[in-house]
């Protein structure tokens, strides 16, 4: 297949784009500047472009056998303009779909699992509500897709993807515990967040778009929940740090908002469907051979 991914050199998509090229596919990847062009795994065609550039969008998606969307306004969201990206976002997923239209080609769209059940473990049986985050609501779009001839597929990620070299959430932790001398958690740190390795992600990713039916929910959870506490004890014993709930939010920089959240979610039905299998490390095993404190 010809297959057109956005995120191509992103942290899920750099692998996923590996796994597509070993297994023969031709890969063109989206790439909104030179460092992103240059990240881009070997083999893949480069498309200068960005995610704004919807007649691009369109254009490529039109050409292509399916499209991977796995990449994600961050530069936005995390400067404060978090509407702005789920805007960016919802625009691309409706280029896309207008392009694949009658097709029956895939559409994959990443989205989270964060904030999906608070409180229970959350299934591929619950239906993105529009209402609950901005991100469901490009999810409920994208499966929508399906009744137009679009092989529409939504991958809900763990909020902790991890594995070396990751910077984000759990990175993020390890550097607050570092500046202020502290392993922390909020609540009692009962919470639990689910997790999985960046390259169990990027094998479901490609079983995916391979195989999975028209609106499909799948769910890239190795672990359904991971509790907080143990994640913080864990980077406390590396670091040498004490750990402690913290009852200010604010401690944990952006992750304050939901960093206390409860949100288990399982991935059963996913792995029945495509035989998706984890291997890899669990997150409180990466945390413990060192991998985010430098000392593995």
């Amino acid at each position: 297949m010809r297959i057109f991914v956005t995120g191509a050199s992103g942290w899920i998509g750099s692998p996923t784009t590996t796994l597509l090229l070993e297994a023969g596919h031709e890969v063109t990847a989206l790439a909104r500047s030179d460092t992103a062009a240059a990240a881009v795994p070997a083999g893949a065609t480069v498309v200068r472009g960005s995610l704004d550039d919807l007649d691009l969008l369109h254009a490529e998606a039109s050409r292509a056998d399916a499209v991977l969307h796995l990449a994600f306004r961050h530069d936005l969201a995390f400067s404060g303009d978090f509407a702005g990206a789920v805007a960016s976002d919802r625009q691309a997923i409706d280029a896309f779909g207008d392009a694949l239209k009658a097709s029956d080609k895939p559409l994959l769209v990443a989205s989270g699992t964060l904030g999906l059940t608070p409180g229970r473990v959350g299934t591929e049986d619950d239906r993105p509500d529009p209402t609950a985050h901005p991100r469901h609501a490009n999810a409920a779009a994208t499966l929508d897709l399906a009744a137009n001839g679009v092989r529409a597929i939504v991958i809900r990620f763990a909020p902790t993807v991890h594995g070396a070299g990751d910077h984000g959430f759990v990175a993020t932790l390890v550097d607050i515990a570092r500046a202020t001398g502290v392993s922390g958690f909020l609540g009692d740190g009962a919470n639990r967040w689910p997790a999985v390795h960046r390259f169990d992600a990027a094998d479901l990713v490609f079983r995916a778009v391979e195989r999975a039916p028209a609106g499909s929910i799948l769910h890239a959870t190795a672990e359904n929940g991971v509790a907080t506490r143990d994640i913080a004890a864990a980077i406390g014993r590396q670091l040498a740090v004490p750990v402690s709930p913290i009852e200010d939010p604010g401690h944990f920089r952006f992750l304050g908002g939901f960093f206390g959240l409860d949100a288990p979610a399982s991935s059963e039905i996913t792995r029945a469907l495509l035989g998706w299998t984890p291997r890899r490390p669990a997150l409180l095993e990466d945390l413990n051979s060192g991998v985010y404190t430098g000392t593995a």
